[in-house]
Parts: C-alpha cells; sequence; structure tokens
C-alpha cells in the first residue's frame, strides 16, 4: 500500500479603503491601487451596479467613466450592467447568466477586474459570478449599504440563493480589495440605514463588549444619522470582522460560526417574509430571541439582556414582528434551526451569550425555552413602547 500526499498554504491579502466621493477625478485612491498592482497585460474593468444606487446616484455612471478617462490603469468596459438590487437579485439565475456572458462578451480575464456597486446582495452575486468565471476573476466590492461596508461587503463569502435555500451555491473567494465611500450612505433610507448597525451590535456582543458599550451611549447620534459616528462604527466593525476571517478557519471549515449569532432565526425569518423583511431587521430579532434564551438558560444575567434589548429597542428595530414569535412547537420559524444544521453539515452549532463580548456554542436549543424567550421579548416591546409612548 503506497500514497502521494501534497500540501500547501496560499497567502491571501486585500486592503479595505474609506473614501468619500471616490469617483471624483481629483480622489486618486482608485487609481493608486491599480498602480499598485502592474501587469503587462491588457487589463479591462467591468462595472456591475445595484438599480437601486443608479436610482439614487444618477450621475455615477457619468463619473465613472469620467474617471477612467482621467486616470487610465485600466480599460473600461463602456457597458455597465445595472441588476436589481436586494435578495432578489440572488434569486433570479438570469443575473448571474448575464454577468457570465459580459465576461465572455467583452473578453475580461484572470488579469482583469469584475468591480460591483451595491448592497451586500449584489455583492454576493457578483463576487460568485466572477469566483467561478475562469476559475477567478479579480473582484473589487464597492459596498453601499451600512450593512455591506462593515459585514458582508469585506468578508471573503460570495454566493445565490438556489432552490428556495439562502446561500445555497456559493464560494470562498475574497476580494482584490475593498473601496467603502461613505457619500453612498446619505442616499439610504431610514430603514435600510438602521439595519446595518445589527450587525455591529451583533459583533459587539460576541466579541467587544466596549464596542457593545459605546453603541449604547451612542444610539441618539446612530439613529440621528451622525456622520462620524457611523464612520467610526463602521470602520471598527469592519476591523472586528477581518480580525476574524484572520483567524483559524476562514473558509468555515468546521461548525463553528460565531458570527451567525442570531442567524438561525433571520435566515428562516427572511425567506417567510418573502425577503421583504431586511437582512439587518431579521439579525436585530435574532438578537434579541437568542439573548432572551440566553437568559432563561441561566447564561446571561436579565441586566445584561435588558441592556441588548434596550439598545435595540432605541434603534426602533422591531424585534417582536409576528413572523419571528414562537407560539407553539409549530410556529414556522422552528424550521430554521433545521435548516441551520444543514448548513452546518450535520451539527447544529449555535451560538449564545454568557456576558456582553462573550459568546458559547451550544448543540442544541430547546423549543419550550426558545417558547418562552419569544414571549419574553414580546413583553418586553410592549412595555417599552407603553413607557415611551407616556414619555412623549
Amino acid at each position: 500500500m503506497s500514497h502521494l500526499e501534497q500540501s500547501f498554504s496560499v497567502k491571501f491579502e486585500y486592503k479595505i479603503f474609506f473614501t468619500s466621493s471616490l469617483f471624483d477625478t481629483g480622489n486618486p485612491i482608485f487609481s493608486d491601487f491599480f498602480k499598485g498592482r502592474p501587469s503587462e497585460s491588457v487589463r479591462k474593468i467591468f462595472f456591475v451596479v445595484d438599480q437601486g444606487v443608479a436610482d439614487t446616484h444618477p450621475d455615477l455612471l457619468k463619473d465613472i467613466k469620467a474617471y477612467f478617462t482621467a486616470h487610465q490603469d485600466v480599460q473600461l468596459i463602456e457597458h455597465v450592467l445595472i441588476v436589481p438590487g436586494g435578495e432578489a437579485s440572488k434569486n433570479d439565475p438570469i443575473l448571474f447568466e448575464q454577468i457570465v456572458e459580459a465576461v465572455n462578451t467583452y473578453g475580461i480575464d484572470r488579469h482583469s477586474y469584475i468591480v460591483a456597486i451595491g448592497g451586500g446582495a449584489v455583492l454576493d452575486l457578483v463576487g460568485y459570478a466572477a469566483a467561478v468565471s475562469h476559475r477567478g476573476i479579480k473582484h473589487i466590492r464597492i459596498p453601499t449599504t451600512v450593512l455591506s461596508q462593515n459585514d458582508s461587503g469585506i468578508g471573503v463569502k460570495n454566493g445565490i440563493n438556489y432552490k428556495g435555500k439562502k446561500n445555497f451555491l456559493g464560494t470562498f473567494a475574497p476580494p482584490a480589495s475593498v473601496f467603502n465611500d461613505d457619500e453612498f450612505l446619505t442616499t439610504l433610507t431610514d430603514r435600510d440605514y438602521r439595519s446595518g448597525i445589527s450587525e455591529a451590535i451583533k459583533v459587539a456582543l460576541i466579541k467587544d463588549p466596549e464596542f457593545f458599550y459605546w453603541i449604547e451611549k451612542h444610539t441618539q447620534q446612530l439613529a440621528q444619522r451622525d456622520t462620524d459616528t457611523m464612520n467610526y462604527l463602521i470602520k471598527h466593525c469592519a476591523q472586528l470582522h477581518l480580525n476574524h476571517i484572520g483567524g483559524d478557519d476562514p473558509f468555515e471549515t468546521g461548525s463553528a460560526r460565531p458570527l451567525d449569532f442570531g442567524h438561525w432565526s433571520a435566515h428562516k425569518l427572511e425567506q417567510l417574509s418573502n425577503f421583504e423583511v431586511l437582512h439587518g431587521e431579521a439579525v436585530a430579532m435574532g438578537i434579541a430571541l437568542d439573548s432572551a434564551y440566553s437568559f432563561l438558560k441561566g447564561m446571561l444575567t436579565e441586566e445584561k439582556l435588558l441592556k441588548i434589548l434596550n439598545v435595540l429597542a432605541a434603534l426602533s428595530f422591531n424585534i417582536s414582528d409576528p413572523i419571528i414569535q414562537i407560539n407553539d412547537q409549530q410556529s414556522p420559524i422552528l424550521l430554521g434551526l433545521s435548516e441551520f444544521q444543514e448548513h452546518l453539515g450535520g451539527l447544529l452549532t449555535i451560538t449564545l451569550l454568557t456576558d456582553i463580548g462573550t459568546g458559547k456554542e451550544v448543540h442544541e436549543m430547546d423549543h419550550e425555552l426558545l417558547i418562552k424567550a419569544s414571549a419574553y421579548v414580546t413583553a418586553f416591546t410592549q412595555h417599552y413602547t407603553s413607557q415611551n409612548t407616556i414619555k412623549h
């Protein structure tokens, strides 16, 4: 008996840039990126843009063309593909095929770049298409929402939904770079703006207690859309995510996924709402449910739980939406546990809280206790609403 064996490692490196007015011809940050990655081959650059971003930034396509007229480090493909934003972009296989067709039509090779400008769903779609075309075309992300700038847009995951399941098809493929432009945030609705804050709360709760208390202290500034406060939140949250990705399991080969705290119910909630509930809103609900469960399980003090729920409520998250309420063993949201287990490869691993800033993995969830946790969150919301109604 004999065998051959091979072992090798691959170094991944990419930078997250923070700027304003990325496509202002006087801003060299984008051009400097290409100058720092010289190539003897003709490098092309193809843009895919979120429809919502194109609508709210009507000069964007003109600005992109003007930028690459002034900075000719790469060859701009004149055609820009506009795709629907939101989860719909990950549900329609035709959009994936359109990106692959563009790769073929315009001769975009492995020396070239595909750029996605949009929210997290569009970034996921384009990243997946780039990763599987020619076994990997360089992908640049330009996130345009709070959620994608502080979380999904700076990670290594790409994917689309398939057979009714979230991210059923996907890849781990780090971007060539990420450019966060805070000007894109100015046109977000209050709902979209607030939604992304939930992922910062999530990562603070499992990794950084001081960051959580900073968020607690600055809920009013965040609610009022103070630019400096939000820029700090995004950059710090992004750093925490990058620290995690640079750990022992960046491609999630194991079952431990602490960054999915609050997500088992959130993913199911999105599906049950036909994706009318935004991802960040669903995550806020999932955080509330799992935090209440952690308290009822005897892992977290009620004082800490109430701090968490009060922060979520102060940011106007509806944490007791009827869809996430668990009233009995037949409540649809409970199906999220088995689907989450399948997504993890067979072993259910849920992160709960033992303290603010400290998570603990468990491998089972008591359905009766989840019913009580759901009731606790509902009762809290009713009390919070009545108290604040009296104040106003």
